[in-house]
């Protein structure tokens, strides 16, 4: 259903700058990208390897917490199950984090996802985006570059971590960065899913 809008949210065109911490300040060099946890071998990726990954443009609906929801927003990035190709795991494992830099800590955020619900061209690693108003450009700092994670619309925009880090793949669900606060496990906008 087009611009269907989830209980409590309103619609805005602009794409509101909301985050924790301090921003992370790129470094090319030793930026690395982590596949780890329930994996048979851990994998670490240069910035290089990540960006020559297959790319793919898809449409994505943000829908924040705070209430605020975005139509249509147009990203480029790698598709989750670009990263699964690297890596073994086991038949249970059926959960994720994503991690994030967040005041230092390259692995100071993160948050926790079902893996099945990000098998789509709906969960993206972005790095650039357009819409209606604004033409292809980076990311900004402030949203997450060099590269951020944009959920599918069934999760509130927390779940896409910024400044990624990488995966840790789990047979188990575990609480993330807000979560542990006392947020939403399973996020969805559509259900209100805000608080635990």
């Amino acid at each position: 259903m087009k611009n269907h809008l989830p209980p409590g949210q309103f619609e805005t065109e602009s794409w509101p700058v909301l985050h924790q911490g301090d921003v992370y300040d790129f470094n090319e060099e030793t930026w690395n990208f982590r596949l780890f946890g329930e994996v048979k071998e851990e994998i670490v990726l240069s910035f290089k390897e990540v960006m020559s990954l297959p790319k793919t443009i898809s449409s994505i609906d943000m829908h924040c917490v705070t209430t605020w929801s975005k139509f249509a927003t147009t990203f480029e990035g790698i598709k989750l199950i670009e990263f699964l190709k690297y890596v073994e795991l086991p038949e249970d494992v059926n959960y994720l984090k994503i991690y994030g830099y967040y005041n230092g800590d390259r692995f100071g955020y993160s948050a926790n996802l079902p893996l099945d619900k990000l098998l789509g061209d709906d969960a993206l690693f972005v790095y650039r985006w357009k819409d209606h108003a604004h033409e292809w450009q980076d990311i900004s700092p402030k949203h997450g570059y060099p590269l951020r994670f944009i959920p599918p619309a069934s999760f509130y925009l927390w779940k896409g971590s910024k400044w990624v880090s990488g995966i840790q793949f789990m047979k188990r669900d575990e609480a993330g960065f807000w979560e542990e606060l006392g947020y939403s496990m399973t996020a969805n906008p559509f259900k209100e899913e805000r608080y635990r």
